[in-house]
């Protein structure tokens, strides 16, 4: 009997294990698969605090105005302080337009200048002259001081042939004497009767044309810039034309030195056609009836035939519009006869009118102005004597002289 219950139990045990397995397998189908994004529900509002007073009202529409009841502010004047200040501005911006000095006399304001050339050359002669007896050395010493000087060699012939015939006839030298032969005779050598005004006067065909030429180095551009100073001070009005167009900063410089007196400036691009400039700033010369145009032609070594030729197209193109009416060549003086190699390349590509003879105020010898005019065949206009605006100025033989032998 025992037995038997034990069966039992056994049987309703597995029995049951049996039923639980087969329920939680059933369960295991129904549930979603893991992958299943869960459901999100949104969360309910929270519930307002009661309000009270005004507060618990329903809000109102604020009154709305229409176009036409809305009024502009008014319109400002403008600030006439304001405009006042800008053209005061601009006022002080602008460069103050210089008076130059009057030219008249110039050259004997500057004749302390020359005082380096005067103990070369008139001081030397003087001290020779005054000798005692005037032996063949002493005459010897007189032709080396005078090709010392840069006089050249027939220019020295000529000028100790002169002094001797006039020194046998005169006789006894005192010393004013000889300083009134001496300065008579060198007046002379330089040329009393050359015509070395620059031509600067308006014509009917349009302004006066200027062409400034010479090889680098020189002080082209300063002298043109000067020279614009002159013509200025002696009641010219000029138009200025910026042709050198392969030295960086020269249309500047140039520019620089018209806007000082009030004259302008054509020019163009950096390393742009020298000719068309040229050829632009006579038109503009024309059209602002200026009375001269000075065109600053580039720099250049008289060896280079290119850029030669180049400079004889800035003038047939200049012509254009009418003549050239003066060729400036400016050399340095302490070059010497190094300059009149540069000054007869030059006369062969254009036709020089003028000279301009820089920075003989230094070491430069005066016989230099002598010996460039007999080479060319044309007068000393210009010379430089020094750094300042204003020391550009009309050649002058007789003051010249003066200051070569002092007083």
């Amino acid at each position: 009997m025992e037995y038997v219950i034990l069966a039992v139990v056994i049987a309703v045990v597995a029995i049951g294990a049996i039923a639980g397995l087969v329920v939680s397998g059933r369960r295991r189908q129904q549930l979603p698969p893991k992958s299943q994004a869960p459901v999100i529900t949104a969360p309910k509002p929270t519930p307002q605090e009661p309000q009270v007073g005004e507060e618990a009202a329903p809000p109102t529409e604020a009154p709305r105005r229409t176009v036409e009841e809305v009024q502009l502010p008014e319109a400002e004047a403008p600030a006439e302080v304001e405009v006042a200040e800008v053209g005061a501005a601009e006022a002080e911006a602008a460069p103050a337009i210089e008076v130059p000095e009057p030219t008249a006399g110039r050259l004997v304001r500057l004749r302390s200048r020359l005082s380096r050339s005067q103990n070369s050359l008139g001081k030397g002669l003087l001290s020779l002259l005054s000798r005692e007896h005037l032996d063949e050395d002493t005459w010897e010493e007189i032709e080396e001081t005078l090709l010392t000087a840069d006089v050249g060699v027939a220019p020295t012939q000529e000028l100790v042939e002169r002094l001797r015939t006039r020194v046998k006839v005169l006789g006894t030298r005192t010393p004013d004497e000889l300083r009134a032969l001496l300065r008579e005779e060198l007046v002379e050598l330089v040329g009393k009767d050359a015509d070395r005004a620059v031509r600067s006067t308006k014509h009917e065909e349009g302004p006066a044309v200027v062409l400034v030429v010479g090889v680098n180095g020189v002080g082209k551009t300063t002298t043109t810039g000067k020279l614009a100073r002159v013509l200025v001070a002696d009641g010219r009005t000029v138009v200025l034309g910026a042709a050198d167009t392969f030295r960086a900063a020269a249309a500047d410089q140039l520019q620089t030195w018209g806007e000082r007196v009030g004259a302008r400036t054509v020019r163009g691009p950096e390393g742009g056609d020298p000719a068309s400039i040229a050829f632009d700033a006579v038109k503009e010369g024309i059209a602002e009836g200026a009375d001269t145009v000075l065109i600053d032609t580039a720099g250049r070594l008289h060896t280079k035939t290119g850029l030669m030729d180049e400079l004889g197209k800035v003038k047939r193109v200049v012509e254009k519009h009418g003549p050239v009416d003066e060729v400036l060549l400016v050399l340095d003086a302490t070059t010497g006869q190094n300059g009149l190699i540069q000054a007869r390349v030059f006369a062969e590509v254009v036709d020089i009118t003028g000279i301009v003879l820089t920075k003989l105020d230094g070491t430069a010898k005066g016989g230099i102005v002598v010996a460039v005019q007999r080479e060319l065949g044309v007068p000393v206009k210009l010379i430089g004597l020094g750094e300042g605006a204003d020391d550009l100025a009309p050649f002058e033989p007789g003051a010249f002289v003066d200051a070569l032998i002092g007083d």
